[in-house]
């Protein structure tokens, strides 16, 4: 189980080397029309289009943390599909944050921003490609793409 650290007013999972753990989803579902369309949300503060994500909580599974953001995040109950390749990159204060994502698909409750959220948008996966704000972010959805296009065993 990871230790946790005080950042800002709330504890945080971090591992053995300060690392900032945190997880999140790809949420999908599909349109009228029989498209995926996966779910992106814009960060007032940060300014920017991303998934749905946040550190781990004491005593959480990066699993548990994962559906947790999502339904804060976004007003919707999820459920797991499999797992995404995990992200790294360093925050806005040079600290290490690893986020390890799952792909998901929306079971209940209406898609709403919620929290520091300030909009919500279902997107085809070209849509989601052009309005993500970070190249980690469309490579985590070239990812999740790949699990729909992947031939049939």
């Amino acid at each position: 189980m990871a230790q946790t650290q005080k950042v800002g007013t709330q504890n945080v999972a971090v591992n053995g080397n300060g690392v900032i753990r945190a997880a999140g989803g790809v949420v999908s579902r599909r349109s009228e029309r029989g498209e995926i369309e996966v779910l992106l949300i814009h960060r007032r503060e940060q300014r920017d289009w991303s998934f749905p994500k946040g550190k781990l909580e004491r005593g959480e599974t990066d699993r548990e943390c994962a559906l947790r953001e999502v339904e804060e995040e976004t007003g919707l109950r999820c459920e797991v599909v499999s797992e995404l390749p995990s992200v790294s990159y360093h925050d806005r204060r040079g600290r290490l944050k690893v986020v390890r994502y799952w792909a998901m698909t929306a079971e209940r409750g209406r898609a709403r921003p919620c929290n520091e959220v300030d909009a919500v948008r279902w997107l085809s996966i070209d849509s989601a490609e052009s309005l993500l704000t970070y190249p980690r972010d469309r490579e985590l959805l070239s990812a999740f793409a790949a699990l729909f296009s992947a031939p049939a065993r």
